[in-house]
């Protein structure tokens, strides 16, 4: 008899503490393991119960998504096992997780369906932007992964930039998309090293100028003429606190919460890279925290008052769809600010990004410090500012000429 069990492996754990989810088949005391993609805390998951505990904030999506998948696993093996009494274990494993699938469209819609399971929203419709047009490419067509050739590859990316419009950088997205989907292939064992086509194409990109603000020009965004306590007064505020206090993601400020202040500093778990970062508030952002500080707050309200405190954003698709509704409007309010006080620069939120790593290096921080401020995984990542720097420089010295 096969039985079919979800289980933590505790004998497995990632950098953080977490275990892995898997199903486990045992036939005849033999056990075979299917990696789910998940790892969960100890304390998120009740092994009686083969099932994720309610006080996580996604319990209910994610022990559905685990249900289908024991389903899944159970249907299969109980068919197989009904065919053949004999059946091993690793056949059974082989039928539900397949062979080498050499469709390359059947395997990024599995792919696309992990990724929803595990509530990646930007990376699953990132990818389900690009396998659309693959397939319209293809024209409905199934694609085998041997079919994507070097050949093909030139082709479609004509086919990008002629009948798409999709510039350098975008075509570049996407096909660092397709080569991620050959490389999960190839890790999963379903698809030999040499049988990639990414080995022998290069990837084309194109230099894109960052932009940034001087001193003097945020100083014309700081004292812009704005009504107070308008939504563009707050987004001005946020814009001009990034700047001034490690260039903090727009998706950081949003979810900016008083419990995240301790009076001198910001000290917060960063949303895209779940990094820890503590940073020291510099007057003017000082200035502007305080001026959204009430007597009834509570630690959980957030600071600037874009995100409402009564909305339940643990939702990571109504709370991605929120970022990107509130980084939209934030957007265009900053291109009126700065056509109201005449500046010429196209500026977005993530400027201030970039015009506080300028600033930082411009005014003699070590370009590592500024790294760990930005919370880059290497110094590498920084070094672009460093060159935007030296251009200055170098420009300055003209005045010599």
């Amino acid at each position: 008899m096969v039985s079919v069990k979800l289980i933590l492996r505790k004998d497995k754990s990632n950098s953080v503490g977490e275990h892995p989810l898997y199903i486990r088949i045992t036939k005849n005391r033999k056990p075979k393991y299917l990696s789910l993609g998940f790892y969960l805390k100890l304390e998120w998951w009740d092994a009686e119960g083969a099932r994720v505990r309610k006080p996580h904030p996604n319990s209910q999506r994610l022990n559905n998504y685990l249900s289908v998948k024991v389903a899944e696993a159970q249907a299969v093996a109980l068919e197989m096992e009904t065919k053949d009494k004999t059946i091993q274990p690793h056949k059974i494993k082989e039928q539900i997780m397949g062979k080498a699938p050499s469709s390359l469209i059947r395997f990024a819609k599995s792919y696309l369906l992990d990724l929803e399971g595990k509530m990646k929203i930007g990376t699953y419709r990132k990818t389900k932007s690009v396998l659309f047009k693959i397939v319209k490419y293809n024209k409905g067509r199934d694609l085998l992964f041997e079919d994507v050739t070097v050949k093909w590859l030139k082709d479609y990316e004509q086919y990008l930039k002629r009948v798409r419009g999709n510039s350098v950088n975008t075509i570049n997205a996407n096909f660092r998309t397709l080569r991620g989907i050959f490389n999960l292939a190839i890790n999963e064992e379903l698809l030999p090293y040499d049988k990639n086509p990414f080995r022998r194409f290069k990837l084309s990109t194109e230099k894109v100028k960052k932009n940034y603000l001087s001193e003097d020009e945020l100083k014309l965004i700081e004292l812009a003429p704005i009504e107070l306590n308008s939504k563009k007064d707050v987004h001005r505020d946020m814009y001009v606190f990034s700047a001034y206090t490690g260039g903090l993601r727009i998706s950081d400020m949003l979810l900016l919460r008083w419990r995240n202040f301790d009076g001198e500093r910001v000290i917060m778990q960063t949303k895209k890279t779940a990094s820890t970062i503590s940073i020291k508030i510099p007057t003017t952002a000082m200035q502007i925290i305080h001026k959204y500080s009430l007597k009834n707050q509570q630690p959980d309200d957030f600071i600037f008052p874009i995100f409402k405190n009564d909305v339940d954003y643990s939702d990571p698709e109504y709370l991605f769809n929120s970022i990107s509704s509130a980084t939209a409007y934030t957007n265009g309010d900053l291109k009126d600010i700065a056509k109201l006080v005449g500046l010429k620069k196209h500026i977005s939120f993530h400027t201030a990004r970039h015009t506080f790593a300028t600033r930082a290096l411009m005014k003699g921080v070590r370009i590592e410090y500024v790294s760990k401020l930005l919370g880059h995984s290497s110094i590498a990542t920084t070094q672009i500012y460093a060159k935007i720097v030296n251009e200055e420089l170098d420009k300055a010295m003209a005045v010599f000429d």
